[in-house]
């Protein structure tokens, strides 16, 4: 096989995969960071005390290790098996979750932090244990409120969907993962300050299934987010920037909730 062919194969491979980042460094800080300023004193005692091993006390500190582990050689074998946790995939614009269909073996973010909550809530378990747990699942619940890791198979939740944004060519996934957040220009602490200061966000009424609930809610919104013309203009970050913001900020307070309902 000629290096030509083979490299045309080899970029073919990558955008048949789903990109499993979502929000970006800033976005999941962001997320962490908010719920860090709601925990509930026995919760961040918790918290505190699991990631002290690790040198630290702040969920920020920590939110981007479930990405940063496929870039370690000594973590391969545990990026192959989670990376899939990232994201779930919906058939269609329906956006109703079929375990067996969307999330066959518990393979999607849905049964990742059913997994994950799980096992931080369970005393039995070591505190190592429980320390990954609590680091997958500040991670992946950034990730259920990206709308596009609640997205459609057929473009890979906006992954093989490719638009011109900042005079540069790029896809739908990839900009709502960090693009348009960083057309603040802030620094991810004081973009949490700003969210922070808006007050709570209002969230509907809590669901039976909630991380369900969270992958329907990012599907559904997702219907609406594809720019006219494949083209992300100013235009559409000013009408769709505010929807990011509330997600991040969902996000932030459900977050909160799940570790002080697991720890408290």
């Amino acid at each position: 096989m000629s290096l030509r062919r083979f490299a045309v194969l080899l970029l073919a491979c990558f955008l048949l995969v789903p990109d499993a980042r979502a929000w970006g460094p800033e976005g999941h800080r962001i997320v962490a960071d908010l719920a860090q300023r709601h925990l509930s004193p026995t919760a961040e005692a918790q918290v505190e005390r699991l990631l002290a091993p690790e040198h630290t006390r702040r969920l920020a500190d920590v939110a981007n290790w479930a990405d940063d582990i496929q870039d370690d050689p000594s973590q391969q074998a545990l990026w192959k098996a989670t990376r899939g946790l990232h994201y779930i995939n919906f058939r269609d614009r329906r956006c109703d979750y079929q375990p067996p269909r969307d999330c066959r073996n518990d393979r999607c973010v849905v049964g990742g932090l059913q997994h994950y909550v799980a096992l931080l809530g369970d005393r039995s378990q070591s505190d190592a244990v429980r320390r990954e747990a609590l680091k997958f699942v500040v991670h992946f619940i950034g990730d259920v409120h990206q709308p596009l890791h609640a997205g459609y198979r057929d473009d890979k939740g906006g992954n093989t969907y490719q638009v011109q944004f900042q005079d540069q060519g790029s896809n739908l996934h990839r900009v709502w993962d960090s693009g348009m957040l960083r057309t603040r220009g802030l620094d991810w602490r004081d973009y949490a300050q700003q969210l922070d200061a808006r007050g709570p966000v209002a969230l509907p009424p809590a669901a039976d299934k909630p991380f369900v609930a969270w992958a329907e809610e990012s599907c559904r919104l997702s219907r609406d987010i594809y720019p006219d013309g494949h083209t992300v203009d100013a235009g559409y970050v000013r009408a769709q920037l505010p929807l990011a913001e509330r997600r991040l900020r969902e996000a932030g307070r459900r977050l909160a909730e799940v570790l002080n309902r697991t720890l408290g």
